[in-house]
């Protein structure tokens, strides 16, 4: 029964035209190919995809790692504001606590310094505010110019970095 069924695949592989020595050359030549596109083809190709999952897992941390230093520099910079105003508030009562105590001659001589005072204090307020907006733009422009970097990955100019700075000023200012 055996030498039947071998009979009958002999018979069915001779009518397709089945050859065992072509089959197990192509099958041999099958399996080299297989192998050279694995190590030169598809091993690089792994390699490429994961560095650039990678890189891009590294900007988002980049990126994320920016957005809380962005919002730190607020914090500060509020709460740097916060503490001048209580300092000018504490210089106006000091003012009038002064004026009060002296004689009206000397009251008028007080309400006179304290409203210089006031406005000494009134003008480093407006220039350290401005000073901490003006270092808060240029940070946040600096930190956009990094990011668009990291993202895009490429080498920005100055021409570029230039503009990408005036972009988020102008965008901050608004």
């Amino acid at each position: 029964m055996v030498d039947g069924l071998k009979n009958t695949a002999q018979d069915i592989g001779t009518k397709f035209g089945f050859d065992t020595q072509l089959f197990i050359s192509q099958l041999i030549g099958f399996f080299i190919v297989a192998a050279v596109l694995y190590k030169f083809a598809f091993k690089p190709l792994q390699n490429v995809l994961a560095e650039r999952e990678k890189r891009i897992a590294d900007s988002l941390a980049a990126a994320e790692k920016m957005k809380a230093d962005l919002a730190k520099a607020d914090e500060d910079r509020k709460r740097a504001l916060a503490e001048a105003g209580v300092q000018a508030q504490k210089i106006i009562e000091e003012a009038r606590a002064a004026a009060a105590a002296i004689t009206e001659r000397e009251s008028q001589k007080a309400i006179a310094t304290a409203a210089e005072i006031i406005a000494k204090a009134k003008q480093a307020n407006e220039n350290e505010f401005k000073r901490l907006e003006t270092e808060l733009k240029r940070e946040i422009g600096r930190l956009s110019v990094q990011a668009a970097m990291r993202v895009s990955g490429k080498i920005l100019t100055a021409e570029d970095q230039k503009r990408l700075a005036e972009e988020t000023n102008s965008q901050l200012a608004a």
